[in-house]
Order: structure tokens, then C-alpha cells, then sequence
């Protein structure tokens, strides 16, 4: 499938400012972020790794499910795709994903009065 794959974070814009407009500034970490996806049809398993910590979501897009935000809190939303992006309301931003030119690109927009995008680059390894 299209997004099946293993992805180390190549670059990002906004990383700061968008860990403080959604009260995530003390997660602020160096590392580079591998990302693993594995899609079967409409239903994915999308994983982001650093070093000692994980977090894992699956869902279908179209279907409410039950997700877990970076702060481990669960929280229902159905994911959509239209046009080969992915999007998902989180309760702190909202997310999405799509595949340009072999890369995975993501774009987290803060739900709060300043809504601040982060937009991560993601080259395939």
C-alpha cells in the first residue's frame, strides 16, 4: 500500500512554536522521529519512535474508532481521506499526512486561538 513504510524525520518548520500553542513545550526532544506506517486497504497502523518512548495509533479511515493522544489520553474521531491525504482531529491540533514525491509529509495545526503549523518532512528508509 501507498503509505506502508518505515520514515526518519528529515526536517520540520514551527517545531518550537507548535510544542508551546499546544502545551507541549517540556516534549521538546533532539532526536529524530522514525515513523512507521503499515496500511492494509483503509485500516493503518501508524507508529512514531524516539528513543524510550512510542505511540502507536490504529485506525480505518471513515470509522470512529478510539485513538490516544501524545499526552496518552484516549479520545474518539474518525479519520477521513480525500484526494490521498489523511486527516484527523486530535483534541490539541489537528493532523494530517500525504505522500509527495517518495516523501511522507505531516502537518499538525494547533486547535488553540493561535493556531500554529508544524509541518514535518519524512524521507522513506
Amino acid at each position: 500500500m501507498a503509505f506502508s513504510g518505515k520514515y526518519e524525520l528529515e526536517c520540520q518548520e514551527n517545531y518550537e512554536e507548535f510544542l508551546e500553542a499546544t502545551g507541549f513545550a517540556n516534549a521538546k526532544t533532539d532526536f529524530k522521529v522514525l515513523t512507521e506506517v503499515v496500511q492494509d486497504g483503509d485500516t493503518f497502523c501508524w507508529s512514531q519512535m524516539i528513543p524510550n518512548w512510542t505511540w502507536t495509533n490504529t485506525f480505518t479511515i471513515g470509522k470512529e474508532c478510539e485513538l490516544e493522544s501524545m499526552r496518552r489520553t484516549k479520545f474518539f474521531a474518525t479519520p477521513t481521506m480525500e484526494g490521498g491525504i489523511i486527516s484527523i482531529p486530535f483534541p490539541e491540533y489537528h493532523f494530517t499526512a500525504e505522500l509527495c514525491e517518495g516523501k511522507l509529509i505531516i502537518t499538525c495545526t494547533s486547535t488553540g486561538e493561535k493556531g500554529v503549523t508544524m509541518k514535518r518532512i519524512n524521507k522513506r528508509i
